[in-house]
């Protein structure tokens, strides 16, 4: 199941009409996820039908500079995305980094990558 679909789709899922979900959507009792220019809405069901695990719903933010010096950078960075998956809903969590970018054994990208592997 695509985790976004569109409200047709939802609509058999949830076991209403697509009139009921525009209706609510209406009341403000559901807001859709995606909405297109061209007003096409699209739900995320996991969000729809309760799912809330951690594996499902959280998205690694990952922020890097390469040297201390650049420490205000990373904080900018880390704020930026901060807002960004603010903005979209996301369940988040941002790892940093300071050091070279050619070093593959800091903390942090290890970390975004064995959560990867495990989920």
């Amino acid at each position: 199941m695509n985790r976004f679909v569109k409200v047709g789709e939802a609509a058999k899922i949830l076991g209403v009409t697509a009139q009921t979900l525009r209706r609510w959507e209406r009341s403000g009792q559901l807001v859709p996820d995606k909405k297109t220019a061209g007003k096409t809405r699209y739900y995320n069901i996991d969000r729809l039908l309760g799912v809330n695990s951690k594996e499902s719903t959280l998205t690694y933010a990952y922020a890097g500079v390469s040297s201390h010096d650049q420490k205000q950078d990373l904080e900018r960075q880390k704020e930026v995305l901060s807002q960004y998956c603010g903005a979209h809903g996301w369940n988040y969590e941002i790892i940093s980094d300071l050091g070279s970018g050619m070093n593959y054994k800091k903390k942090g990208l290890v970390t975004v990558f064995l959560e990867l592997i495990q989920s």
